[in-house]
């Protein structure tokens, strides 16, 4: 089954709001066994819309239309899609009763305006909106489906959960579709292509797969798809286990987008604690942690030493360590290591410091040199790593080099890996 995305407003082309709803939405499909054939970006123009919908019909099975939706004049969606479907305007009771209690919760009197929006194609069925004023619509023509929703993100997300995937997967009869996530560290894409080759030459043809790559890690996703589960579960388990007896000692984990994540269920799974110093990171670490539901389970905090004053003062690194080996050295980042694990009182901790760049290095410490240190109360893990004169990618790659030694140490702790 094949989706077409069409994302409607002047304000996307023109770089004016990042277009996130189109790669949540793909996301959504994709993990429900659709596969988005066309992703469209187009303006707030009746002939175009009407020309973009008769394209990704003749293409897809299903488009969803975002945008056009709200109050004002410029919002022409729904009057397109009336005319493009042959019909007229009917009020719909029922978003007219939702309209009405989000104005009166603000203490706003309804204007005739927004009353327009309770007003709908007699032949769609209407999704209720419990988030917004704008009506998501349903049509269906030769068998096929045509789903508009409002362009605000929150709204659309609540309508594409709620209503548009569970009936897209009733009405297309889709079938399983199961995801694996496996999630390796220490090889390269082209490496790791090449020690799998006849792995994934072999996979059963219910079974795809996908390389994703990221700044010092990368995942690979198995998508199965089949109307017999136990089939599908088969064959998935079949392949991972494949997969471990080639390449195993490369992958650290499961079931995890990131290697932050995996860090996180582990912590949650085995009732650890974590505490984090970041000098060159600059707290990344930390936001990286604190993004994720259900971090204060697990994360005690973290300090930003970037000055050798906090270092000391704060974390109890002697001043002579810095005199004689420098910020950026093992014996400094030892030091911070064990100091706010010590200051945190953590089962686990890690440290951070480098240079950054684009300036600071020497000969003897070029740009992108970072020293990483990962502990428990049994053991002290250090590293020194080259990562470039690119900042930003720095920063990024010390990050996932951090969870992926942490893990490491984790794994042999905790799992007997």
């Amino acid at each position: 089954m094949r989706v077409s995305i069409i994302n409607i407003g002047d304000e996307l082309l023109i770089g004016q709001v990042v277009n996130t709803n189109a790669s949540w939405m793909s996301q959504q499909f994709v993990a429900n066994g659709m596969d988005v054939a066309k992703v469209y970006v187009i303006s707030d123009n009746k002939k175009e819309i009407k020309e973009t919908l008769e394209l990704a019909l003749q293409l897809t099975d299903a488009i969803v239309v975002t945008g056009g939706l709200g109050p004002t004049k410029d919002d022409i969606t729904k009057k397109t899609l009336c005319e493009f479907f042959d019909s007229d305007m009917v009020e719909d009771q029922a978003t007219f009763e939702v309209i009405s209690s989000i104005f009166k919760k603000r203490g706003y009197p309804m204007t005739d305006t927004n009353r327009q929006q309770a007003f709908v194609p007699r032949c769609c069925t209407v999704l209720l909106n419990k988030r917004g004023t704008a009506p998501g619509m349903w049509f269906e023509r030769d068998g096929k489906v045509v789903v508009s929703l409002p362009g605000v993100p929150f709204e659309m997300q609540y309508l594409m959960d709620e209503e548009v995937i569970p009936r897209m997967l009733d009405y297309f009869k889709v079938g399983f579709i199961m995801h694996k996530n496996l999630l390796f560290h220490g090889i390269g894409e082209s490496f790791l292509s090449d020690k799998i080759e006849s792995w994934e030459l072999s996979l059963p043809s219910t079974i795809k797969l996908a390389y994703l790559p990221k700044a010092g890690m990368l995942r690979l996703r198995l998508t199965g798809r089949c109307m017999d589960k136990e089939r599908l579960e088969q064959d998935i388990n079949t392949s991972v286990k494949g997969l471990y007896a080639l390449v195993g000692e490369y992958i650290l984990g499961e079931d995890a987008e990131s290697l932050a994540e995996l860090v996180a269920l582990r912590m949650k799974q085995y009732a650890k604690t974590l505490s984090v110093v970041e000098s060159c990171s600059g707290g990344a670490i930390a936001s990286t942690i604190t993004s994720m539901a259900g971090a204060s389970e697990y994360f005690k905090g973290g300090v930003v030493a970037y000055s050798n004053e906090v270092k000391h003062s704060m974390l109890g690194v002697h001043e002579s360590t810095l005199m004689q080996y420098g910020a950026v050295s093992e014996e400094t980042v030892k030091e911070m290591v064990c100091g706010i694990m010590q200051k945190m009182n953590t089962d686990y901790a890690v440290a951070t410091t480098g240079i950054a760049g684009p300036g600071g290095g020497t000969d003897e410490k070029p740009v992108g040199t970072v020293w990483i240190a990962v502990a428990s109360k049994n053991e002290i893990h250090t590293q020194k790593m080259s990562f470039g004169d690119d900042r930003l990618r720095t920063i990024e790659r010390t990050v996932n080099q951090t969870f992926a030694n942490l893990l490491r140490l984790m794994n042999k702790e905790l799992c007997g890996k």
